[in-house]
């Protein structure tokens, strides 16, 4: 079954929760596995594997990497982790429920070392009032842009996520004028039109998933969080692979041509972190390229 099924075709719902998990006991990994893998739907809960959890394990999945070191200008915290849970829902209490239940029932092998709680802003505006994902692929070319073609078995119909946590001064930016702040993103906040005259920094255009050769498209599924920590854009990248993620990301810290992305004025990313998210059987997630 394609993994995006759920994902892809529905809205994004009112609340999301991300877990983080580093592995534990390996010994006691299989019996977990099963308990967990026939819950994930791919809409509600959606499991993404890190390359520590796949080396423990031995195996490989092709196309998986940690979250890369760049050397830039700009810092993008590399904080890969084993496990990502990503639940989603209407209700912020249920999530907070179900996400107790499954560090509880993961604890034998994996230990819960971060969580994110996340929230629709606006119907999918960010914190700053900018609408967030604008240049999203639709319909085909979502799944076009998201999804593993082809018929390899295990590694099909799954998916690539990369996982930033961004953490925005919010009083800094709110105190730009709204010429500059239109600027920094490359849209006019009153329309969401995107501006022709923007400078070469801006997010708009640092970002154009069509100006890369090849083109980057990716599916953005992010939401806004707050917590003690502050507040920003908890987000998400789906995509084929994790190249055009990437070559985005790399350009915006400046290493494709020493210009750094506006965004990095207000806004500073807390976590990166990178993840494969398997296709769905009739048992829940496919794991059997790890497990089989």
């Amino acid at each position: 079954m394609p993994f995006q099924q759920g994902l892809l075709a529905t809205p994004v719902p009112a609340h999301a929760r991300h877990l983080f998990f580093a592995l534990d006991s390996l010994e006691a990994l299989p019996a977990v596995l099963d308990q967990l893998l026939p819950q994930v739907d791919g809409q509600n809960l959606i499991l993404g594997v890190g390359a520590p959890l796949a080396k423990a394990l031995g195996r490989q999945v092709p196309g998986l990497r940690s979250f890369p070191q760049l050397d830039a200008v700009v810092e993008n915290p590399a904080t890969q982790h084993a496990l990502w849970l990503w639940l989603r829902g209407a209700e912020r209490g249920e999530l907070f429920l179900r996400a107790q239940a499954l560090q509880q029932a993961l604890a034998p092998a994996l230990r819960l070392v971060d969580s994110v709680d996340g929230f629709l802003h606006r119907g999918g505006h960010d914190l700053t009032g900018y609408e967030d994902g604008t240049e999203n692929p639709v319909d085909a070319d979502a799944v076009a842009a998201a999804i593993v073609p082809g018929d390899i078995p295990g590694l099909s119909g799954s998916s690539f996520a990369a996982f930033q946590l961004w953490k925005h001064d919010l009083g800094y930016f709110k105190s730009l004028p709204q010429a500059e702040q239109d600027n920094i993103i490359g849209r006019r906040l009153s329309d969401n039109e995107e501006l022709d005259d923007a400078p070469e920094s801006a997010h708009v255009k640092r970002t154009a998933q069509e100006s890369f050769a090849p083109e980057a498209f990716v599916v953005r599924r992010s939401v806004a969080w707050t917590d003690e920590r502050g507040a920003g854009l908890a987000f998400v990248a789906l995509g084929f692979s994790l190249d055009a993620f990437e070559v985005q990301l790399r350009r915006m810290s400046g290493l494709e041509d020493g210009v750094v992305d506006g965004l990095y004025r207000f806004s500073r990313p807390l976590s990166g972190g990178y993840y494969w998210c398997p296709p769905l059987g009739e048992q829940g997630a496919d794991l059997s390229l790890l497990l089989g």
